[in-house]
């Protein structure tokens, strides 16, 4: 089976308004390494969509009608945590980009970056790396300038998550630090064992972890067995 650096990436793009979408699907479409397999345009599109076709990755609009981005970004990275999720959108507010960055987002990106940012931030997305705007980098570097830190919250539930974890790859980091293994926690957690391990993989990248005993590391230094 051919892997991602060997073909062109297949590409999902969702977006509402029709000319912004055309206009993406042919612009991205004329790249050799990008291969555009369906558009939608709304959030509930966007999962069908990637059901029906399995890319590589998804080129999301933020505000969409149905579902808003938001939400498709959490649900995809529940449902379809192999996906990565590239958000293109106009709105670049501190609160757009934390939300759907914690919802599971691997790279966000404003409409002004053009298609060779897109397609090396698509690429960047499927191989793990998280990608942000310099307008959107330069956004959250303010927003924590004003708020240092966020009060402390009696539910550890709700508390934010270090690096950019999700709230499903929290979860299997926890159970993984009480001694889980795969299968183990594909049973309790009702999901595939192909989707636990992608989970994983995606939290050694955002821990920066090279194995499972550095992972338990970062899950007991963080709070989080």
């Amino acid at each position: 089976m051919s892997t991602p650096a060997e073909r062109p990436l297949r590409v999902v793009v969702a977006d509402d308004q029709a000319t912004v979408r055309e206009g993406l699907v042919l612009m991205l479409g004329l790249l050799p390494d990008i291969d555009i397999v369906a558009s939608a345009s709304d959030g509930r599109q966007a999962l069908d969509r990637v059901a029906e076709h399995h890319p590589d990755a998804i080129l999301l609009d933020l505000h969409m009608p149905v579902l808003d981005g938001t939400e498709t970004t959490r649900r995809l990275t529940a449902e379809h945590p192999e996906v990565a999720v590239v958000v293109l959108t106009t709105y670049a507010d501190d609160t757009s980009v934390l939300e759907t960055l914690r919802a599971g987002a691997r790279a966000y990106l404003t409409k002004d970056a053009d298609r060779l940012h897109i397609a090396r931030t698509l690429h960047s997305a499927v191989a793990g790396l998280s990608v942000l705007d310099p307008k959107v980098h330069a956004t959250l570097l303010a927003a924590a300038a004003h708020h240092p830190g966020p009060p402390a919250r009696p539910d550890a539930a709700e508390r934010e998550l270090p690096h950019g974890l999700t709230r499903r790859e929290a979860e299997i980091l926890t159970l993984m630090a009480r001694g889980m293994t795969n299968t183990e926690i594909a049973d309790t957690l009702f999901l595939s064992g192909n989707t636990v391990k992608t989970h994983i993989n995606r939290i050694f990248t955002k821990t920066a972890s090279r194995d499972r005993v550095a992972a338990i590391r970062y899950a007991r230094d963080h709070g989080l067995d």
